[in-house]
């Protein structure tokens, strides 16, 4: 097994105990049995470990278990197309983007996808409990002038009974629980440029209660800067998911009923298809790190961004009110003090 042999002969490479080895024990007693990450970082000890390490079986085993939903004809089709197959998939999809500030006229620079494809898995206690794929035309007209908004369920088609059992009596705990329990992976693949990118957090950002209908909606996503500079309501844009979940009967447990992706700007405006396609574009041309980086601390400060550009607004929008209404009397005032006196005048001139 992996720990049982020294760091020295790893480190040592060709010249330590790995070359002794035969190749097929070290696929069935080493690599088969790590993640992603660390498969990646073997292949980096030696030329002997990477020709071993970069094996198209190796990541399309991790790529599979990872992400449940990529056991589908199209997507094995497409990501047969990426450079180094599913090495390359994952090391598109599993790390997180490194969001930059957009360059000028990045929008002229850009051919726009004609197809999106969405892998998209969510688990529960680390066990996945529902995938799907879903395959998306993006060249149409109405699509690229309506807001971007993808609905996976619906109320009236929801996904199959899940596992999720009530744990606590206590409503706060249960929230919590499921804040860090219930996790999303949406990844969006273009096969024309063979790019990929999960634009899921690896966390949920928030959890509360609907106040009509008291289902729990569980909200994941990313918040990326917008095409539009300071102060407007495109310098945030947040990509958001949310996954809804509803009890059935008098039961104790909880079935996913609803996933929505949608867009949206700092006034809370839907972006439509042409924007969301740039940003998407943008996301997948980014650079990739291991480690996020606070996604929900991103989220909190675009909403309280949000807040304070509504309360800006109100404010605004209340002291237009104040000048409409002073303009009203102020006319109502002049029609008294000079127009009114001068309607007899007026009168027994035209009579």
């Amino acid at each position: 097994m992996a720990s049982s042999l020294p760091s020295s002969s790893i480190a040592r490479g060709g010249s330590g105990i790995i070359t002794t080895l035969h190749p097929d024990i070290i696929r069935a007693l080493i690599l088969t049995r790590l993640d992603g990450p660390d498969l990646a970082s073997t292949a980096c000890v030696s030329s002997y470990l990477r020709s071993l390490s970069t094996e198209e079986n190796l990541w399309r085993d991790i790529c599979c278990s990872t992400w449940p939903s990529l056991d589908h004809p199209r997507l094995k089709q497409v990501i047969s197309t990426f450079p180094s197959g599913y090495r390359s998939f994952f090391s598109e999809s599993f790390p997180f983007p490194n969001l930059q500030p957009p360059k000028p006229n990045v929008r002229r620079s850009l051919a726009l996808a004609t197809e999106l494809i969405s892998a998209v898995d969510i688990y529960y206690n680390g066990n996945p409990i529902y995938s799907k794929v879903v395959e998306m035309e993006t060249s149409s007209s109405w699509f690229l002038s309506t807001p971007f908004r993808l609905n996976l369920l619906g109320v009236d088609n929801p996904a199959p009974r899940s596992p999720i059992k009530y744990g606590s009596s206590n409503d706060d705990t249960w929230l919590k629980h499921l804040e860090e329990n219930l996790s999303l992976s949406w990844i969006v693949v273009d096969p024309t440029r063979e790019k990929a990118v999960n634009m899921s957090s690896k966390r949920a950002v928030s959890v509360e209660r609907h106040w009509l209908t008291g289902d729990v909606q569980v909200r994941y996503g990313r918040v990326m800067e917008g095409d539009e500079g300071w102060g407007s309501s495109r310098e945030l844009v947040a990509c958001g998911v949310v996954v809804t979940c509803g009890e059935k009967g008098e039961g104790e447990e909880m079935h996913v009923r609803e996933v929505c992706m949608r867009m949206e700007d700092m006034d809370g405006k839907g972006v439509n298809g042409v924007e969301s396609l740039v940003i998407l574009e943008r996301v997948m041309g980014s650079s990739r790190s291991w480690k996020g980086k606070g996604e929900k601390e991103k989220y909190e400060e675009f909403m309280a961004k949000k807040r304070e550009r509504k309360e800006r607004k109100t404010r605004k929008d209340r002291v237009l009110d104040l000048i409409c209404i002073f303009s009203i009397f102020a006319a109502c005032g002049a029609f008294w003090w000079f127009i009114l006196p001068m309607l007899p005048s007026l009168l027994i001139k035209f009579v």
